[in-house]
C-alpha cells in the first residue's frame, strides 16, 4: 500500500461498496457494513441507496417500515441502522459501553434504577400486543404511570436506555413521525452469540467493509475499548490482509468487485455521517489538512460532503422547491474534465433516488 491517500481511499470506496457494488437491498447493505449511523434519517437512507444500484428513497422507506432494517441506539450514543438478525448481539456487545458513556447524563437527569423499573413497566404495558407508538404517545403513557419526563432531553435518555436494554426498537413510521415497538414483538428471536463470537463477528464485518483500517479506527467506530478491538482482530486476522504505512498497521479484505476495482473516476454526494467518514478515527487518507480545517470551521453549517476519487473536495446542501430538489455545491477548487462530468452525474443520481427533478445551483 502506498502512503499516498488516493490508493487507500480507492480501496475503501470498494470495501464500502460505494463503487462496484452489487448489493441487492437495504438489508444486505446494513448487514455488510454491520451498522450504519442514522441520526440523520434522510442522509442514512441516501447512504444505503448509494450502495444499491437503482434504489429509491421509497425503497428504503418501505424496507424500514416492514422491519427489514431497524433503527436503534447501539455502538455509540447515537442511532444506527442494524439488521434484525444482528440487533440483539450488537446490543449485548456494545450496550453497556454506551450506558457507561451516558452515565453522567443519567445521574444529571435522575434516571436511576427505580425510574428504569417504572419506565420499563409503563413502556411494556403501552406497547404490548403489537402497538407501535410515537414518542409523544409514550411520553403520555410514562406520565400517567408516574414517570415524569420533564422535557425532550430526559425523555430521549429514557428511550435510549430502553433501546440499549433491548426492550424497544423502531416501529414503522406514522406519516413523518417515528414510532417504537417492543423488540421481542418486532423481531423474532435469533441464536445468541457468546461475547467472544460477537467480538469476532463485529471485527470481521468492520475490516472487510471498511478496510484498510487500523485497530484504533475500529475502536472509534465500535465504541469498544482498544483492548477488546485487538482481541476481536486477533480472532479474525487469519482471514485478512495487512500492510504497514507510516508505522501503522492497516487491515483489510478487499472484496471481489465484479463491477470494477474502483480505479475509474467517481464522484459522490455523501451525508456528513456516511460510514465513509464516520467509520474512521483517522481521516487523513480522504481529506487534506487544509480542507479538513475548512470543514471544521463550517461546524453546524456543514450538511454534506462532495467526494471525488475518494477525496473530500467540497460540500453540498439540498433544498426542496415543489416537485424539485435544488442541490447547491461549494467546491474547494474547480473541477475539470471527467471529474466535472462524473460529479454532474452524481447530482442526477441523487435526483433519481428521490424521484424528483434535480436543479443544480
Amino acid at each position: 500500500m502506498r502512503a499516498a491517500g488516493l490508493d487507500m481511499a480507492q480501496r475503501r470506496l470498494v470495501s464500502q461498496r460505494l463503487v462496484a457494488s452489487r448489493l441487492k437491498g437495504p438489508k444486505q447493505v446494513v448487514e455488510w457494513l454491520g451498522a450504519v449511523q442514522a441520526q440523520d434519517y434522510a442522509g442514512a437512507k441516501w447512504a444505503l441507496g448509494q450502495r444499491i444500484r437503482g434504489a429509491t428513497d421509497g425503497d428504503i422507506e418501505r424496507a424500514f417500515n416492514r422491519a427489514d432494517i431497524l433503527r436503534t441506539h447501539v455502538l455509540r450514543p447515537t442511532w444506527h441502522f442494524v439488521s434484525p438478525a444482528d440487533i440483539r448481539w450488537l446490543l449485548e456487545l456494545t450496550g453497556q459501553r454506551v450506558h457507561a458513556a451516558n452515565a453522567s447524563m443519567y445521574r444529571k437527569l435522575g434516571i436511576d434504577a427505580a425510574l428504569v423499573r417504572r419506565s420499563t413497566n409503563a413502556l411494556t404495558k403501552a406497547l404490548e400486543g403489537g402497538s407501535q407508538l410515537t414518542r409523544e404517545a409514550l411520553r403520555d403513557a410514562l406520565e400517567r404511570a408516574g414517570v415524569p419526563t420533564r422535557g425532550e432531553l430526559r425523555m430521549g435518555y429514557i428511550m435510549m436506555y430502553a433501546e440499549l436494554e433491548g426492550l424497544v426498537c423502531s416501529g414503522p413510521r406514522s406519516g413523518k413521525q417515528f414510532t417504537y415497538a417492543l423488540l421481542d414483538e418486532r423481531v423474532p428471536r435469533a441464536p445468541a452469540l457468546e461475547r467472544e463470537e460477537a467480538l469476532a463477528e463485529l471485527s470481521r464485518r468492520y475490516f472487510r467493509s471498511r478496510g484498510p483500517a487500523t485497530v484504533h479506527d475500529f475502536a472509534k467506530w465500535s465504541g469498544l475499548t482498544v483492548t477488546d478491538c485487538r482481541k476481536g482482530l486477533e480472532a479474525v486476522k487469519h482471514e485478512l490482509e495487512h500492510e504497514t504505512v507510516d508505522a501503522k498497521q492497516y487491515w483489510f479484505k478487499q472484496p471481489k468487485a465484479p463491477g470494477g476495482d474502483g480505479s475509474s473516476t467517481t464522484a459522490h454526494l455523501l451525508s456528513i455521517y456516511d460510514e465513509y467518514v464516520s467509520g474512521y478515527k483517522d481521516r487523513s487518507a480522504i481529506v487534506t489538512t487544509t480542507n479538513a480545517a475548512r470543514l471544521v470551521a463550517m461546524g453546524n453549517a456543514l450538511t454534506g460532503i462532495v467526494v471525488v476519487d475518494g477525496q473530500i473536495v467540497g460540500t453540498w446542501k439540498r433544498t426542496f422547491d415543489g416537485a424539485a430538489v435544488r442541490v447547491r455545491l461549494e467546491l474547494f477548487a474547480r473541477l475539470k474534465g471527467i471529474a466535472s462530468s462524473v460529479l454532474n452525474a452524481a447530482v442526477e443520481t441523487y435526483g433519481q433516488f428521490l424521484t424528483m427533478k434535480v436543479v443544480r445551483e
